[in-house]
C-alpha cells in the first residue's frame, strides 16, 4: 500500500470518527438540555467523547504535518531511514 493510500485511509478514518462523535454529542446536548439531573449523570461520558474528538483533531494535525513534510522532502534525496528519523523528531516536538 502506497504512502498516499495510507494517508488517505487515515484521513478517512479520522473524518468518520469525527462524524460519529459529532452525532453522539448532538444527541447528548439535546439530552442534557432536558434537565439539570442529566448533567450529573452523563457529564463524565460527554467529557470522554470530547477527549476522543480532541485526539481525532491531534491525529489529523499529525497526518497533515507528515504529508507536508513528505512533500517538502519528496524531491530531495532522502532515504527511508532519514524519513523515519524526521517522523520521530516530529513526535518529540
Amino acid at each position: 500500500m502506497s504512502f498516499e493510500k495510507k494517508m488517505n485511509d487515515a484521513i478517512t478514518n479520522v473524518e468518520s470518527d469525527r462524524a460519529a462523535i459529532a452525532a453522539v454529542l448532538t444527541d447528548a446536548m439535546i439530552y442534557l438540555k432536558k434537565n439539570e439531573e442529566n448533567h450529573k449523570t452523563t457529564g463524565q461520558v460527554v467529557a470522554k467523547y470530547f477527549e476522543a474528538l480532541q485526539r481525532s483533531n491531534d491525529q489529523l494535525i499529525k497526518i497533515l504535518a507528515l504529508k507536508e513534510r513528505r512533500e517538502r522532502f519528496e524531491n530531495d534525496d532522502i532515504g527511508p531511514d532519514e524519513f523515519y528519523d524526521l517522523i520521530e523528531q516530529d513526535e518529540e516536538e
